[in-house]
């Protein structure tokens, strides 16, 4: 019609937890991912959700609070839908802080606040478009709506002892959920009132609206849109990720060989090691991560180390084959990948690998952000055969079983 203007939906996604059960169940510390990055069936937990929402046509912005902390781990997650992603925010020392901010970023929008906004934990990867449309259809209707899920399980209220006291009806109750939505300038008003007046003891959205006397809707949800806070919780969603996907096996072999210079040490899995010679290359001449980067891009079809990181190219002189390694990782989660397992056979008469063995698994593992268990590292010498025999150099071959969701999926 002549004269309409469109109604603007954004998101602002809370991600800025630490995720302090989950490390606790798993036996973490504190250096473990946050919730929110670890990965779920090949990608981080915030990408789940992102792929959603970016796809979503009604959706117009969306501006993820994280951490200042997880930057790297942010833009890990992030890169895929950068279309209709803003600049990220800080969050703050509560939940309620950081929705806050997530607001405010809006606000600052050059084309202006959106009409309305929705409000997703990032913990919830389970995100629908469907869920989307009934929550953006009941905003018609009402100032809030929030997706819920009516309790099914008999609800008993204890006493001081932890005996049963009651017996809770349970035909009214429901389990509220997120994306929470709501029209953007009332559910911004509610929030700054909330910290001007130093309430931040609210739990979601809804809870400081209704303190507002905003009415809020009801829409029908369901357990599958679950927020991943124990271990459990993640096991379960990889396994339900697991059978709702349809995955092809790719394998990846690569190889490769660097002659021996003077120096004091060698590079070999990303350890060093003193040796009476050192490998000779553009960078620090790893051969184990080498050989295991080409196993990688192989696997995807996405061309060799060369091609990524021309030796022509004075940036990656010097440089740590770490970071070769990792960029495979990268391009292999960036197509919903994950790798199943990798090996790698060193071929020298010395330095001896045994000793360092255990280091190149664990050191592999953590770039790829796999087991240990999931790392083969063998070594064999070429009996003093060839150029490799007689110490003039050192190789390696490496494989990588990697898993991609096929088309269909």
């Amino acid at each position: 019609m002549a004269g309409a203007t469109m109604t603007t939906t954004a998101v602002v996604v809370v991600a800025a937890g630490r995720g302090t059960r989950v490390e606790a169940s798993t036996g973490g510390s504190a250096s473990a991912r946050p919730k929110q990055y670890r990965l779920l069936a090949g990608r981080p937990v915030l990408s789940h959700s992102l792929a959603v929402l970016s796809r979503h046509p009604a959706i117009t912005a969306v501006v993820v609070v994280r951490h200042p902390d997880d930057h790297a781990l942010y833009e890990e997650a992030a890169a895929p839908y950068a279309d209709k992603l803003v600049a990220p925010v800080a969050g703050g020392a509560t939940r309620q802080a950081s929705v806050l901010a997530g607001l405010e970023a809006l606000t600052a929008l050059p084309g202006g606040a959106p009409d309305r906004v929705l409000i997703h934990d990032a913990a919830r990867p389970f995100l629908s478009a469907t869920l989307i449309d009934d929550l953006i259809a009941a905003l018609d209707a009402s100032p809030g709506a929030i997706a819920a899920e009516p309790v099914a399980d008999t609800l008993k209220r204890a006493d001081a002892n932890g005996r049963i006291a009651a017996t809770v009806d349970r035909s009214a109750l429901w389990r509220a959920q997120t994306p929470q939505g709501f029209h953007f300038d009332a559910i911004r008003d509610a929030h700054r009132k909330a910290a001007d007046a130093n309430r931040h003891d609210f739990t979601d959205d809804a809870a400081l609206a209704e303190w507002v006397g905003l009415p809020v809707q009801l829409v029908a949800s369901s357990g599958t849109n679950m927020k991943l806070t124990t271990a459990a919780d993640m096991d379960l969603a990889e396994r339900i990720l697991g059978a709702a996907t349809a995955w092809e096996t790719r394998v990846g072999s690569g190889f490769d060989v660097h002659s021996v210079a003077e120096g004091d040490h060698v590079w070999l899995c990303g350890v060093k090691i003193p040796h009476t010679h050192r490998l000779d290359g553009h960078s620090d001449a790893d051969v184990g991560l080498h050989a295991l980067t080409d196993a990688l891009l192989g696997a995807i079809g996405d061309g060799d180390i060369g091609y990524h990181f021309p030796p022509s190219d004075e940036q990656w002189r010097g440089a740590a084959s770490r970071i070769f390694l990792a960029h495979a990782v990268d391009l292999v989660r960036l197509r919903g990948g994950r790798i199943t397992n990798v090996d790698v056979t060193l071929l020298c008469e010395a330095p001896k690998v045994g000793p360092h063995r255990p280091e190149m698994s664990a050191t592999i593992a953590e770039i790829l952000g796999i087991g240990p268990d999931r790392v083969g590292i063998k070594a064999t010498t070429m009996e003093r055969l060839g150029f490799i025999g007689r110490g003039e150099g050192i190789a390696a071959m490496a494989s990588a079983t990697v898993q991609l969701p096929t088309a269909a999926s």
